[in-house]
């Protein structure tokens, strides 16, 4: 549960790693929240409250706006722990296989021990190198 608020911690940190929990866990709280904010819309919507339309379009306005940040901190976060640099997440913006190549890079294991973007965040260490059948296994 509290990986699930640690973007909010991070606000501005696009420095350093994110473990893949953080991530996904943040995007069900986005979205957990985000379906509320459409139920109370649609809940205006059916019982003909206008009050309740305006209120759940609020909320997805204020959502949106109040995670737009932290959430590209974590997106950036998260592409460090794949040891890749925050300019993929442009990838993005070519359509369908930019979201397609995002989504993957989100889905694959941190690199093992630091990298060049920190510590590893769950403070696992790299084996020692030279012993070449444990190094594979």
């Amino acid at each position: 549960m509290d990986l699930m608020f640690q973007p909010f911690r991070n606000y501005f940190d696009f420095e350093g790693r994110a473990r893949r929990s953080e991530y996904w866990l943040f995007a069900l709280f986005v979205f957990i929240a985000l379906v509320a904010c459409e139920m109370v819309a649609a809940a205006g919507e059916s019982l003909s409250i206008p009050a309740l339309r305006i209120v759940g379009g609020f909320g997805v306005l204020i959502l949106a706006l109040g995670t737009l940040i932290p959430s590209l901190a974590l997106h950036i976060r998260r592409l460090h722990d794949t040891n890749r640099t925050g300019w993929w997440l442009l990838i993005g913006l070519l359509p369908f296989f930019g979201a397609i190549a995002l989504f993957v890079f989100s889905l694959l294991e941190g690199t093992l021990g630091p990298n060049r973007f920190g510590a590893d965040p769950k403070g696992r260490t790299k084996p020692a190198t030279g012993d070449i059948a444990n190094e594979f296994a």
